[in-house]
């Protein structure tokens, strides 16, 4: 199981990211796929699941209709946009299988 996330970044409150997770060494449409995130000195949250076909989300009640969870079969990638960013927003941002293999991470910084 590979899976590398790309997309982050400094922006500053109110502004916009979208995080990609790139996935192989797995057949990508058997598993929902989540993202998780870890702040700076504490563990990790979890922030938004799909299902299989797209369907069905789930997001973290902080989340509240600013992030969006997407994914394309076809190319075997995730996505998340994340819209209204707040500095509570700046962790590391990990997509993950539902056994729990994640990659290195994104950083995503909220700041002025």
């Amino acid at each position: 199981v590979q899976l590398v996330e790309s997309g982050g970044g400094l922006v500053q409150p109110g502004g916009s990211l979208r995080l990609s997770c790139a996935a192989s060494g797995f057949i990508f449409n058997n598993f929902d796929m989540s993202w998780v995130r870890q702040a700076p000195g504490k563990g990790l949250e979890w922030v938004s699941t799909i299902g299989t076909e797209g369907a069905v989300t789930h997001y973290g009640d902080f989340v509240k209709g600013r992030f969006t969870i997407s994914r394309d079969n076809g190319k075997n990638e995730l996505y998340l946009q994340m819209d209204n960013l707040k500095p509570s927003d700046t962790a590391v941002y990990f997509c993950t299988t539902p056994t729990g293999a994640r990659g290195q991470g994104t950083q995503v910084t909220v700041s002025s």
